[in-house]
């Protein structure tokens, strides 16, 4: 079996920015994706506004472009799904559905899954209306009625943010308290324009090429109603795609992989890069920033050796 110099795993921003770099070191990669299509979660974004130099882009179109700029500088995709990992040792291998990969040195950019409702039109009005990230896709509801749905502490700052660019915000909570820090539940409470409806969950998302209700049930008096929205923001947590490597490397209590800013995971040669690192802030452009310090930090240990690096 041939053995890379490297084996990122997951075609998202990150995955894409460690292609383009490992391309100009000009080392033996390959990127394994699940996916027919590169870009992971920004596929699902309707209108890309804070990337630096391309306002009003797509998501789709940015991720095009970020494929294309892989593939003019050689890089080699495989479409697999990664079943198990074995890190540990100079040789590390990827057990994927369709075959195994070797390579000296792992790029994890994985990525992670924003929780769903699992409400009817949620899938079909994704990019639409229904959004997962209000600082990402907040400022093209300006003026407008949008809705937060979850208590803890990024609804709570979901529904701050946008407080500030909506004309009104509803926060759906399916409690009657907020799990959320104090200080943001102050915070929150002194803004006239958003308003909480608790015990309520959202039963439908609905609309016609964009969203323009939902459809509340609240738990306590059986009571439904129709609440008319421009946006939804869905935030009920998000799960990193960790699965795979649980049993050998250090994890947060929330299953994402500790890693600092040069990427460095537990063991020696292996990095994370993007949403399925520990980070304080998960955007396009800090995945991006992910997978060019990931291979810096490759190179560095693929040139001096384990012992030198670690």
């Amino acid at each position: 079996m041939k053995i890379h110099d490297l084996i990122i795993i997951g075609s998202g921003p990150a995955g894409l920015s460690a292609a383009i770099y490992a391309r100009r070191a000009e080392l033996d990669a390959i990127i394994i994706e699940k996916s027919a299509m590169s870009g992971g979660q920004i596929l699902d974004t309707y209108e890309v506004d804070n990337y630096p130099g391309l306002p009003g882009t797509s998501g789709f179109d940015l991720a095009e472009a970020m494929r294309a700029h892989a593939d003019k500088l050689g890089a080699v995709f495989q479409e697999d799904t990664v079943i198990r990992t074995e890190l540990a040792g100079p040789v590390k291998t990827v057990i994927c559905e369709d075959g195994e990969y070797q390579a000296r040195a792992v790029v994890i950019a994985a990525g992670a899954r924003h929780r769903t409702l699992g409400a009817p039109g949620e899938t079909r009005l994704a990019g639409a209306g229904v959004s997962y990230c209000a600082t990402c896709d907040g400022a093209f509801f300006r003026g407008k009625t949008t809705a937060v749905v979850g208590g803890g502490d990024v609804a709570l700052e979901d529904a701050i943010f946008l407080s500030r660019l909506c004309e009104k915000v509803y926060l759906i909570h399916r409690r009657d308290e907020l799990r959320g820090a104090r200080s943001l539940q102050k915070r929150l409470m002194s803004l006239d324009n958003v308003e909480v409806v608790w015990d309520t969950v959202v039963e439908e998302i609905t609309g016609e090429g964009r969203v323009s209700s939902l459809k509340l049930l609240n738990k306590k008096t059986s009571e439904t109603r129709e609440l008319p929205v421009d946006g939804v923001f869905i935030a009920v947590g998000i799960e990193p795609d960790s699965q795979a490597y649980r049993e050998q490397l250090d994890l947060d209590p929330q299953g994402y992989i500790i890693a600092g800013e040069d990427g460095r995971a537990s063991l020696p040669g292996v990095f994370a890069a993007g949403d399925i690192r520990t980070k304080a802030l998960r955007q396009i452009v800090t995945a991006a920033a992910d997978g060019a310090n990931c291979i810096a930090s490759a190179e560095r240990y693929l040139s001096e050796g384990q012992e030198e690096f670690g």
